[in-house]
Formats: C-alpha cells, sequence, structure tokens
C-alpha cells in the first residue's frame, strides 16, 4: 500500500497570471506558500477477489467494473493518463473540505499521480510531478484552472513561480531567515466562511460563518 501526502498552499500575489491564456502572452508569476494542511491518499493494487474491478473512497464511494467508468474526473484522468487498467483501491481524506480556495483539488492530483507511480515502482521529481498534474487537469480534465496548485503541492515551500511564454516554469525557493518567516506567519490568519468556489468561479454560500484554527508555514519552508 501507498500512502502519499500532499500540502494545500496559500497565494499572496500573482493570482490569475499562472493561467496559460495569460501567461503565454505576458508571462506570469506567482508568490505563494504550502501551509500546514494536506491531502492524504492510500492506494493500491485491489486483488481479484472482489465484486467489482476498482474502488474509490472519498466524499463518496464508487465501485466499478472498468477505471473508466469513475465518476470522479480527477481519479478517472489520472488512471487514463498513466495507462492503469489493473484493479485499484484508492482512498482519500484531507485536512480542508474540497472547493476553499487552497488549492485542494491539485493536491488531491499530485498526490494520486505520486501513489499511481509509487505503485509501478517508479518516482517523479518535483519538476515532471507538477508538469504531469497540471497535463492531467488542463489537457486531460479539460478544467479551465491555472498551473500554481499543482507546483505548489509537488514542490511545497515558499517559493517564487515564473511562468513563461513558451510554456515552461521555474520554482524559486524564497531564502529568508527563520524569524522574517515566523514574522509573516504571525501576521498572517486564515478564516473559513464556508464559502465553496468551483473552478468557473462560481461561489455558494452557507447562512453561517465559522473561523477555523489558524494554518501555519508548512515546516518545510
Amino acid at each position: 500500500m501507498i500512502i502519499t501526502r500532499t500540502p494545500m498552499r496559500i497565494s499572496f500575489f500573482g493570482g490569475g497570471t499562472d493561467y496559460p491564456v495569460y501567461f503565454r502572452e505576458f508571462g506570469g508569476a506567482v508568490l505563494s506558500t504550502a501551509i500546514d494542511k494536506s491531502c492524504y491518499i492510500t492506494c493500491r493494487h485491489l486483488p481479484p477477489f472482489f465484486e467489482y474491478h476498482s474502488r474509490v473512497s472519498y466524499s463518496r464511494i464508487e465501485n466499478v467494473d472498468h477505471n473508466g467508468e469513475f465518476k470522479h474526473p480527477s481519479v478517472r484522468a489520472c488512471l487514463e493518463y498513466l495507462g492503469v487498467e489493473q484493479g485499484v483501491e484508492i482512498h482519500h481524506v484531507a485536512d480542508l473540505p474540497a472547493r476553499t480556495g487552497l488549492g485542494t483539488s491539485s493536491a488531491f492530483t499530485v498526490g494520486l499521480l505520486l501513489g499511481l507511480y509509487a505503485l509501478r515502482e517508479q518516482m517523479r521529481n518535483k519538476h515532471a510531478l507538477a508538469t504531469d498534474a497540471i497535463h492531467v487537469e488542463q489537457d486531460v480534465i479539460g478544467e479551465a484552472v491555472g498551473s500554481q496548485d499543482q507546483v505548489s503541492a509537488a514542490y511545497g515551500g515558499f517559493n517564487r513561480i515564473n511562468f513563461n511564454s513558451d510554456g515552461s516554469l521555474e520554482v524559486k525557493q524564497i531564502v529568508a531567515k527563520r524569524e522574517r518567516l515566523a514574522a509573516l506567519e504571525q501576521h498572517c490568519a486564515l478564516f473559513f466562511y464556508r464559502v465553496f468556489e468551483n473552478c468557473l468561479g462560481n461561489c455558494q454560500r452557507a447562512d453561517t460563518i465559522d473561523s477555523a484554527p489558524q494554518a501555519g508555514i508548512a515546516d518545510d519552508v
């Protein structure tokens, strides 16, 4: 069994410049950091003794006879992209709910790709894992999403991410004294307003507003 953990992120500057339609003409740059809230995925090859071929558990449970029958778009697309036909069992849990605007969907995609590669006894470096996830979400699924979330989930840490007009990307770690990073963290607060986003930018708001525990910059900054 493979277990992966991928971080969510907060973005300080540059949001929107990570969309291909923008940076392929003007270039783009994002300043963002991974935080200490994560997505956890376990995956394994499913023995052929069950009534179903594959199984995935997230907010729903799906049992299918063929991997192409999964309704979860990222699961279906990752299995398709890697050509996985063997039965698999995938479980997902996270520190925060989906559609909170903190890169949860991309953290899921990156973590699942990492786990599926590990099942094949293959390892991908951070750059390759990020570009794989970008391809899956933008090209295989066809979602209108940017490119920063996948990079933050794959790299972790506090980074400036440059998006070049030729489609390439560069990740430059922000180097600062630990005291400066601690001061930045002490001046940041993250609140959960029960506002959920989808990839089209629409929101659904609940009637009540709650505050979430303070999220800190990830330990590996």
